[in-house]
């Protein structure tokens, strides 16, 4: 899982935490997300999804699968006001981008 039993989120992102329990991400383990053989880069997503008006920042990591090894999910930071759904969301990403590198899976979160 994405998320193990001890509440960590593994996305893959390099980072650290300061003084002020602030986390700040410098770097990634890896650029490639592997979804059924096929390379999906996370920066080429992320810049797609911020060009939505109502997507304030987006990072996209990979979350492990039986069946496809890898998919691509979104963390998304949504505009003020903004009721934008997941489903609002696969579908923007989906008519811009080749079959397999569609988004599969959309977690909300604050900035």
């Amino acid at each position: 899982n994405t998320i193990d039993k001890d509440g960590w989120l593994h996305t893959g992102d390099i980072g650290y935490v300061d003084d002020d329990d602030e986390i700040f991400i410098v770097d990634r383990l890896k650029e490639i997300i592997k979804y059924k053989g096929f390379q999906v880069p996370p920066a080429e997503l992320e810049a797609l999804l911020i060009t939505h008006p109502e997507i304030k920042d987006a990072a996209v990591v990979s979350m492990k699968d039986d069946l496809a090894g890898e998919i691509p999910v979104a963390f998304i930071v949504r505009t003020e006001g903004s009721e934008l759904t997941e489903d609002a969301i696969k579908q923007f990403v989906a008519k811009e981008v080749v079959f397999y590198k569609k988004i599969h899976k959309v977690f909300f979160t604050e900035s």
